[in-house]
């Protein structure tokens, strides 16, 4: 951490050191500015975007979220019954009424499919359609893991702890949010709040010095000056002293919730949606396992989206975001039935996305701010005998808004059980396609041979139709 003290005559040569371990996503901040790629190369290729990728960890029901099927016998239909949209035509699920007042600005993809494999990962946002890893890695690699002048982070993964310390434990089990794959670690999402990848964040990037000194911009720098006079530092490199200057730049800031106007975090608080005793005790009375995943989904989400936008408002590029599991609606003593499980998950949801959205709109960033929510995976699409509904690879919900690509739509349809596309299907290749060419210049990043890897995922296949404008 920067262990700088107020009074110059207690300077120690070992605190001042500790400058050099500042953590953003594994790495002391002079190896990360090294690893950046050259910002003329990287000016062309870049779109003025970013994307805010909501990883619903668990595999969320198509059914009880974008594709209700009423029509449908009573052991396919939503259990959280539908609600009718601005669309015509086109409902969602039961608890989702506050996006269904914002379907006009939403792409709702009734045909995506992850093919045969069911299983817990993360493919959407780090598998092997993306070499395995993080998509935000991949970006990250065009423009370099910092921005220059400011030392903002340009690919940042958040978790429940991001938020709040008390959380659970980052869910790792199934992989990892911030693998590199073939790009190598200077590429790494920071993970802000974990014990590693960053998780240091906060403490590393304060200066331990008073108030007035730090708001003093000059005699901050005649603090720099004069340690770098009394270690001499003359060896020191055009990386390391753009990493003090990345101290001085006030990236940190972003990521502190306490600048935030208070109404605007009562906004996004979502833990009132959720009752701690009521995720707690299942419906016999007794004690479920899951009930710290849905607390945490709760307590969370919101100031997870919110700290999301601050982000991407200070120049950050791609987040993503997870509340750890909550989409695990199988009823099998560790995750609740379908409709109790809505009930925890959905109306989280359906609160924090729907603000997190007018939020970007009123502050002028929809266009420029791609969201993105879909979990690994969706659910069959007949209901079990317990309530539940188990792992369903061949359909699964995806929801898009913004990024100045055409909203009000739902795209591709499903058979009438919503088990599988009866249009054209969506893959994870497309939808890998969509992010790349949202954020990128592909006709030019195809010129940049040293970017193959990249080249590789963004062209896998096509974007998803209808969603340019």
């Amino acid at each position: 951490m920067l262990d700088f003290i107020d009074d110059r005559r207690g300077f120690s040569r070992r605190s001042f050191l500790r400058v050099g371990s500042l953590a953003l996503g594994g790495l002391a901040l002079p190896q990360l500015l090294t690893a950046k790629t050259a910002s003329s190369t990287s000016s062309k290729i870049l779109r003025d975007k970013a994307v805010v990728f909501l990883f619903m960890h668990g595999g969320p029901s198509q059914i009880e979220t974008f594709d209700p099927k009423m029509s449908a016998p009573v052991e396919i239909r939503s259990v959280t019954g539908e609600v009718q949209t601005k669309l015509p035509g086109v409902t969602f699920g039961g608890t989702f009424p506050k996006l269904a007042e914002r379907a006009d600005r939403l792409a709702i993809v009734r045909s995506f499919t992850f093919g045969g494999r069911s299983d817990h990962d993360l493919r959407p946002i780090a598998g092997r359609e993306s070499l395995d890893a993080n998509l935000g890695t991949v970006y990250s690699r065009i423009v370099g893991a910092n921005r220059p002048g400011t030392g903002m982070p340009t690919n940042v993964v958040l978790f429940p702890r991001s938020v709040d310390p008390t959380a659970g434990p980052n869910n790792n089990v199934f992989g990892r949010l911030d693998s590199t794959g073939p790009f190598g670690s200077a590429y790494a999402p920071l993970v802000p709040g974990s014990s590693g990848g960053g998780g240091s964040l906060h403490e590393d990037m304060k200066l331990k010095v008073s108030r007035d000194r730090m708001e003093d911009r000059r005699q901050l720098l005649a603090l720099f000056d004069g340690v770098k006079r009394k270690l001499d530092f003359e060896g020191f490199d055009d990386y390391q002293r753009q990493a003090y200057e990345t101290i001085l730049g006030g990236a940190e800031k972003a990521f502190d919730l306490s600048q935030e106007n208070s109404r605007t975090v009562e906004r996004y608080d979502t833990s009132r949606l959720v009752n701690p005793e009521s995720v707690r005790l299942g419906p016999d009375g007794k004690q479920k396992g899951f009930y710290p995943r849905y607390v945490d989904h709760g307590k969370t989400l919101g100031k997870e989206l919110l700290l999301a936008r601050r982000l991407v408002e200070a120049g950050c590029g791609f987040v993503t975001v997870t509340t750890n599991f909550a989409w695990d609606h199988h009823a099998d003593g560790n995750n609740p039935a379908m409709k109790e499980g809505m009930n925890f998950s959905g109306a989280v949801f359906d609160h924090a996305v729907s603000v997190f959205l007018d939020d970007l709109r009123d502050r002028g960033l929809d266009d420029k701010v791609l969201f993105v929510a879909t979990g690994e995976m969706g659910r069959t699409p007949k209901l079990q005998s317990d309530g539940g509904r188990n792992h369903w690879p061949h359909s699964a919900p995806l929801l898009l808004a913004g990024g100045g690509l055409r909203m009000g739509q739902v795209i591709g349809q499903s058979t009438r059980d919503a088990g599988r596309p009866a249009t054209e299907p969506m893959t994870v290749e497309n939808l890998h396609a969509t992010i790349l060419h949202t954020l990128l210049d592909i006709g030019r990043l195809r010129l940049q041979t040293q970017f193959q890897e990249v080249i590789r995922i963004a062209t896998a296949a096509d974007p998803i139709p209808g969603l340019t404008l």
